[in-house]
């Protein structure tokens, strides 16, 4: 990790920090289920398609494990950097043994990739992960999986992102609170470790408008946001079909 006072290796490689995000996780899975339904849609396969995607920060694999049920013939590539979080992955992956591999990578460092990733994928996304990076090296990776999209792929990310308007930011905790009316008292009354957690989860998330022109500068196409509900939105785009530069 490039930042000294990162503490996402803290984090993430801590059997404790992982059981505890798993059990938030799956506390929040059932509302997120159709979003996760949309993002495999939006991949331009049909069901008997084959195709190779990679889950870039798949964490326990929610996200791959909605496409690999949607589409039976695709294989699954998640990349991971946590040994705890990918040893909790793979008890909930066991269905889908022969269609999909761990591989350890730290998408927050910048360089050359895993040779385990193929230099030329039918799709990448990513779910609840990129607001861990700060802005700069966001930027970077989008770029990154641009270079190992195979000409007309398509990277789709689901994420929160940040009001621009605290007036904004008012209105979206107003109405998580409503539909979830533990919220307000979780967050009044957070540990010490559950309040480094979530100041570790918040504190690069970034607006969404740049980070549409981060995808714009890299090179993708119909670029979109998919589907937005307040701070969470599914927005990306696709190689060019010819390439592009």
């Amino acid at each position: 990790m490039g930042d000294p006072a990162d503490t996402n290796a803290a984090i993430w490689k801590s059997a404790e920090a992982v059981e505890a995000w798993t059990a938030e996780a799956e506390r929040q899975e059932r509302s997120r289920q159709a979003h996760r339904r949309l993002v495999a849609l939006l991949l331009p396969f049909a069901e008997q398609d084959e195709f190779t995607f990679l889950d870039l920060g798949a964490g326990t694999g929610a996200a791959s494990r909605t496409i690999l049920d949607l589409r039976p013939r695709s294989t699954a590539i998640l990349a991971d950097y946590s040994a705890e979080m990918m040893r909790a992955g793979e008890r909930q992956m066991q269905r889908f043994a022969g269609r999909y591999r761990y591989v350890e990578f730290d998408m927050s460092a910048g360089g050359e990739w895993p040779a385990a990733i193929p230099a030329a994928l039918d799709a990448v996304v990513t779910s609840m992960c990129v607001h861990h990076l700060p802005d700069q090296r966001k930027q970077g990776l989008f770029a990154e999986i641009y270079d190992h999209l195979a000409p007309g792929g398509w990277y789709l990310s689901y994420d929160p992102v940040q009001a621009a308007d605290p007036v904004v930011e008012a209105a979206w905790e107003r109405v998580s609170d409503h539909d979830d009316p533990e919220m307000a008292s979780r967050r009044r009354n957070r540990t010490p470790q559950e309040q480094a957690r979530w100041d570790n989860h918040v504190r690069y998330i970034a607006p969404l408008g740049p980070q549409l022109g981060y995808l714009r500068s890299a090179g993708f196409e119909g670029i979109d946001v998919y589907w937005k509900q307040m701070e969470n939105v599914i927005f990306g785009g696709r190689r060019p079909a010819g390439g592009g530069s």
